[in-house]
């Protein structure tokens, strides 16, 4: 389909004016075939009668068009091309589009999913970011909003949902509400045998959806999905002073969505593996209540106002996700999210920003459709997020909800710009925004702040400064406010707590970047200086030289989990920068990650650990060594949990979830000393108190023998046999794929790169299990099979479908000159195309930031990691006794 461009958008917003859409769907087909009827007719003005336009329509065929009452002449070639010309309008014009269409299995348009358990077919409707023209005629752009009067024809059995309220009017149709004017990608239904939970709050009803086979799960989950539905719109009405707009909240968990969750306005779609069907860790249903209070903010960032064109999606996903956080702190019992944010989400955008394919936040132009989806980022979320937290620091915060309040007021349900959010927010506070925007919105890239000090003969600060350095290619002269902190353990030793921070403003014209502290002068030098203590700017942050060294006997210690997930943060992006070597991280995480206290911070730091420090900055030779120290700190977490100790005990808990976190760590790093353990617990032998080996972990545990040659074909075929749940599906194919065994790579390559009959899901999932460290001999001569077969595949594959399966066959363990060079050569073909281009630039700016690390950990590590200790004396000559040699700290067993 041909992407529509901005000139284009804003030409056909000049032009036309939509007064609603009428769409009739036939939907009773569905069951047997994947083709459905759409009747659409769009009332609509044109500001210059005579003049011509198109409608986005992708259909199978076009049955009948009437404009006006005229016949159109279809010319198939224009239309099979996602657009349908529309010639001599008039003032008033009525268009009727009869269409046949076609579900996908990628996710877009009209998904059609068949559940492996018990054969139901369920259908759902992604109109996002420009796929509602798979179900509907529209003019589909943001800026053309309209109220949209649906009906339904579907199985007299199944149950049908959309944006608005809907009655089942007669046996197997369904009639809905007229909505408020809509954005067309935000138009959806769902429809099959789902199951449904309703309940009412302050006067909105409320109602969750699923499949029948993951019924049982969301049973004893909706209560507390319930819950937080509830508590976020209580906080969101307190905060905007607008009630949620649409009516109802239906929120439904749909299969192989690709997206965490779509916020359509009346009908919040997620994806159905966040009904967990297996035991979880306390963090992950924290995130889960993220994602919830994410998509209600949409409802006023997106939905109720809506961004004109995609160059600002930062008031969508930005407000949406700092919004998200802030009020899944404030609102529910999930009150740290914000160090969730920190050692994740934030991180996300560090690195997106770093890559050679940065973007402004607010990009002052985004060309066409098909460049507007490569802009869902880390940038695009994260950063924004982040710099919306700086910016309520900078105008406060009674100013900033009471210039959001205005901004709803001004613009309900139309469509505004940064310009107008800005306009807004400088009435309310007072203060010229245009300057922070054009620093921290339209420039792309991210400071460096770093402390220097300068002690007195007692040990307290002579002067303390901090330096902010710009990136080179990309100067921004970015103001921060920034909190600085003094972490100090009481005499005698114990936790470490915060002594005294105070907040620095740094000003872009300081003189060579550094702003003086002097409230910190005279103060006593504690453990820990910490730059942007609270975690309230978006910066790299870098250490003192004492405060690096002292990391690992200060971080076990360090009491507050913020500011544990800013040191976390600050010491991967060192590694990940090649400033400190990934030796020195990893025996940072093996002697932390034992005492660690907070489950995000733990899972995040053991995912970076296992999966990039030692799969990727390793060097072959120490990766044994690695997984050994961090099995063994794995171990204590678990044997600190399942037995005496804080937290242990029987019952869903926190300190189930360092279990289960601890455990999934383990498995993930273990060899074949290992092996006896894991088969152990997946037969149910020895497993630790309080760990549950459910589905999911059982699929884990079979992953990780199929990889260490322990398990194979038969045990896959058995586990899919006791689990024949699509989740099952995906994993058994993912795990068929890493069989090291040629014929098992050949099979799964070919799945990659040909199979478009079975999902997107279940190919990516394949893609996903290729690549395994260890397996370099098998799988070399897929490096050059990559180069050669994506271009194809892109050619053949929806933008999404191609994001999806290129960044996971993309040979992300093949760390080596020779895997960049190969990549480089791909992005030298005329027929990458943008999207395959943007999948290959980030995924080879690791591979180059691997190699990096590769070369400043075997500098420092010479020897190998551990550093091996100096021989011991002869008993001719003693020799001197002492530590080992500096910077080298051995890890105990």
């Amino acid at each position: 389909m041909q992407p529509l461009t901005q000139a284009e958008a804003v030409a056909r917003a000049a032009l036309v004016r939509v007064r609603s859409y009428r769409v009739d769907l036939d939907l009773t087909g569905t069951p047997d075939g994947p083709r459905f009827a759409s009747t659409t007719t769009v009332s609509f003005t044109c500001r210059t009668p005579g003049a011509g336009t198109f409608v986005d329509v992708r259909a199978v065929a076009l049955e009948d068009v009437q404009l006006n009452g005229r016949g159109v002449d279809v010319d198939r070639a224009r239309w099979q091309g996602g657009r349908l010309p529309l010639h001599g309008l008039e003032a008033e014009n009525t268009l009727v589009v009869r269409a046949v269409m076609e579900c996908t299995n990628t996710g877009e348009g009209l998904h059609r999913f068949t559940d492996t358990e018990d054969g139901e077919v369920y259908l759902y409707a992604q109109s996002f970011l420009d796929d509602a023209a798979r179900v509907f005629a529209c003019f589909d752009q943001p800026d053309i909003k309209a109220p949209l009067h649906l009906t339904v024809r579907a199985p007299e059995a199944w149950e049908v949902r959309a944006n608005g309220a809907g009655t089942r009017v007669a046996p197997g149709r369904w009639e809905f509400t007229p909505t408020a004017p809509l954005a067309t990608y935000v138009v959806s239904l769902v429809a099959g045998p789902y199951q449904v939970w309703s309940r009412e709050h302050d006067g909105v009803p409320l109602a969750l959806l699923c499949r029948s086979s993951l019924a049982p799960y969301l049973e004893d989950q909706a209560p507390e999905i319930f819950e937080l539905t509830a508590a976020c719109l209580d906080h969101y009405h307190a905060l905007f002073g607008i009630r949620y707009p649409f009516g109802k909240y239906d929120q439904a968990f749909v299969p192989e969505f690709n997206m965490g969750a779509m916020e359509n306005p009346g009908l919040v779609v997620f994806r159905d593996e966040l009904v967990f069907r297996s035991a979880v860790t306390e963090a992950e249903r924290e995130r889960r209540a993220v994602v919830i209070a994410h998509e209600m903010a949409h409802m006023w960032f997106g939905d109720l106002v809506t961004m004109r064109w995609w160059d600002d999606l930062w008031l969508n996903e930005s407000f949406a996700e700092y919004m998200g956080t802030r009020v899944t702190a404030a609102a529910t019992r999930f009150t740290q999210a914000w160090t969730s944010f920190a050692v994740g989400r934030k991180s996300w955008g560090y690195a997106a920003d770093q890559r050679p394919s940065t973007h402004p936040v607010a990009p002052l132009e985004v060309p066409d459709s098909a460049a507007a989806l490569l802009n869902f980022d880390g940038i695009s979320y994260a950063k924004g997020a982040s710099a919306l937290r700086q910016l309520v620091e900078w105008v406060g915060d009674d100013d900033f909800l009471a210039g959001l309040r205005a901004y709803f007021a001004t613009h309900a349900f139309g469509n505004a710009t940064l310009d107008d959010l800005l306009a807004a927010l400088a009435r309310a506070s007072g203060k010229d925004l245009s300057g922070w925007a054009e620093a921290w919105l339209r420039r792309p890239r991210l400071d460096t702040l770093r402390p220097q000090v300068r002690l007195d003969d007692r040990g307290a600060y002579a002067a303390v400064e901090i330096v902010r350095t710009e990136p080179v290619e990309a100067p921004a002269a970015r103001p921060h406010r920034v909190g600085l902190g003094v972490y100090d353990s009481a005499p005698g030793g114990g936790a470490v707590t915060l002594r005294r921070r105070v907040l620095v403003d740094l000003e872009p014209a300081a003189p060579g970047g550094r702003t003086a502290v002097p409230e910190l002068v005279g103060t006593a030098v504690g453990r820990l200086l910490l730059v942007n203590d609270g975690d309230l700017t978006y910066a790299k942050t870098r250490f003192g030289p004492g405060d690096l060294e002292r990391l690992g006997e200060v971080l076990p210690d360090l009491a507050d989990p913020l500011a544990r997930a800013v040191v976390w943060s600050a010491a991967a992006d060192l590694t990940r920068d090649a400033d400190w070597p990934a030796g020195e991280y990893l025996a940072l995480a093996v002697r932390a990650l034992r005492t660690e206290r907070s489950v995000a911070v733990l899972e995040d730091v053991l995912h970076f650990t296992a999966g990039t420090v030692v799969d990727c900055y390793l060097p072959a030779r120490d990766r044994r060594a690695a997984r050994e120290a961090l099995v063994d700190a794995c171990r204590s977490v678990i044997d600190s949990v399942a037995g005496p100790g804080p937290g242990s005990g029987p019952g869903p808990g926190p300190g189930q979830g360092w279990l289960l976190a601890a455990a999934r760590g383990l498995i993930s790093c273990a060899q074949q000393p290992e092996v006896p353990l894991l088969r152990d617990w997946l037969d149910g032998r020895g497993v630790p108190a309080g760990l549950v080996v459910d589905p999911d972990l059982r699929w884990r545990l079979l992953g990780r023998l199929v990889v260490l040659d322990a398990a194979g074909e038969a045990e896959i075929g058995a586990e899919l046999a006791g689990d024949p749940s699509t989740r099952g599906a995906e994993h058994a194919a993912r795990i068929r794929a890493a069989v090291g065994d040629p014929v098992a790579k050949a099979r799964a390559w070919k799945t990659v790169t040909e199979d478009q009959v079975s999902s997107v899901r279940l190919v990516a999932a394949t893609a996903l299990g290729f690549w395994q460290p260890g397996q370099d001999d098998l799988t070399a001569a897929y490096v050059e099979r990559y180069v050669a077969d994506m271009p194809r595949l892109a050619a053949d594959r929806s933008p999404h479908a191609v994001r999806q399966l290129a960044a996971a066959a993309f040979p992300r363990y093949a760390v080596a000159a020779g895997t960049v060079a190969a990549v480089d050569q791909l992005l030298g073909r005329p027929d990458v195309g943008p999207v395959l281009a943007r999948v290959v630039v980030d995924a080879a700016d690791d591979l180059r930031r691997a190699l990096a690390a590769r070369e400043l950990h075997q500098a420092s590590h010479p020897g190998g990691w551990p550093e091996p200790p100096p021989a011991g004396p002869s008993p001719a000559d003693p020799g001197p006794s002492g530590p080992s040699p500096a910077g080298v700290e051995p890890v105990s067993g």
